[in-house]
């Protein structure tokens, strides 16, 4: 008898064989003991996603809440906040909200929405000691990922899209449906209404042809399916080989950053050492000290200016003024070494 059909839940029967499988094995991998959160929009997504987690949280012994970001873009985001709070205590789990303010700063609605609601999680899950957050995205997700990332020219690293398991602000993201298709979920969530009553959210902007998501899947879904029904698949197993390739050039420029002469703060290297490894392995391990720095990757064009300018200098940085600005540092030449200075102490 499948694990899916332990009745320990009212809900047993909207569990899906498939999606259950793999959040245990994500389950699995995690440290004994180790407290386990949910991001719930209460959209038919994270609200399966919760569905399952409580089921194996309970089988497993395992601690489990789930947080809910209210952003406020919406009139009935009071209504989703407390759909959200039913959900948990149907599931009977813990529930913890909060309420953001999102600065589009330049952004975008996307972007600044995505980031205001990702460090309201990282406060949520610190706050209540979790640290390991399930996220919803699945094999649809990934692959309209992975066709946006293409479209704006993302390069080839760019395409392994988002990972099982992501480490940002003290916090690990898991995300084990990246290989589930949309379908499953929508299945088992029509299943859980029928048994519960509950039913899921809908936000208008998934389909808001004015962003990015919206208008790929309102106007170029359709025709995708189609002509190509297993598009999906197709661009998920093109991200899972991306990831392979990304896995391998953030390990050998890992190995060329020991050889740069770091100091121990990561703040700077050797710009003679840098300029000794081969062309194509220069920008990799300036992608990697910028990770290790917590600083965002710059753009293509950006990134090509600066591999311009660091090559162009004169070894010991006399002969021009270098001074890169970005996310509020400048990258300096200075006596033979490249530095990550705080504006403060450039200006």
């Amino acid at each position: 008898m499948g694990a899916s059909r332990t009745p320990d839940s009212p809900w047993s029967a909207a569990l899906d064989p498939s999606l259950l499988r793999a959040l245990d094995a994500a389950l699995a991998a995690l440290p004994a003991g180790a407290a386990v959160g949910v991001a719930l929009s209460a959209g038919a997504d994270s609200a399966v996603l919760a569905l399952h987690a409580a089921h194996a949280a309970r089988r497993l012994g395992r601690s489990l809440q789930c947080f809910h970001i209210h952003h406020g873009l919406q009139a009935e985001a009071d209504g989703w906040l407390t759909r959200a709070h039913r959900l948990a205590g149907l599931l009977g789990v813990g529930c913890h909200s909060r309420r953001v303010i999102v600065d589009v700063d330049g952004r975008g609605m996307e972007a600044a929405a995505r980031d205001a609601r990702y460090a309201a999680l990282t406060e949520l899950a610190a706050h209540a000691g979790v640290g390991y957050l399930l996220l919803a995205h699945h094999q649809d997700d990934q692959a309209e990922t992975v066709l946006l990332r293409l479209l704006r020219g993302t390069g080839p690293l760019g395409l392994a899209a988002m990972r099982p398991a992501t480490a940002r602000g003290g916090l690990v993201w898991l995300r084990p449906w990246l290989d589930q298709p949309r379908s499953s979920i929508l299945d088992s969530a029509r299943r859980f209404e029928t048994l519960s009553g509950w039913q899921p959210v809908c936000d208008p902007s998934n389909a808001d042809e004015r962003y990015a998501r919206g208008a790929l899947r309102t106007g170029l879904t359709p025709v995708l399916d189609a002509r190509w029904p297993a598009w999906r698949r197709t661009l998920a197993r093109h991200a899972a080989q991306a990831r392979d390739l990304s896995d391998w050039v953030d390990e050998t420029a890992q190995a060329d950053w020991a050889g740069l002469d770091p100091d121990p703060d990561d703040q700077a290297f050797s710009l003679a050492a840098w300029r000794a490894l081969p062309l194509s392995r220069q920008a990799p391990v300036l992608r990697h000290w910028l990770r290790a720095l917590g600083l965002r990757m710059p753009t293509e064009a950006r990134l090509h200016a600066w591999l311009r300018q660091l090559r162009g200098v004169h070894a010991l940085g006399h002969d021009r003024d270098v001074r890169l600005g970005h996310e509020g540092v400048w990258i300096v030449v200075r006596r033979g070494r490249v530095l990550c200075l705080s504006k403060t102490q450039v200006e």
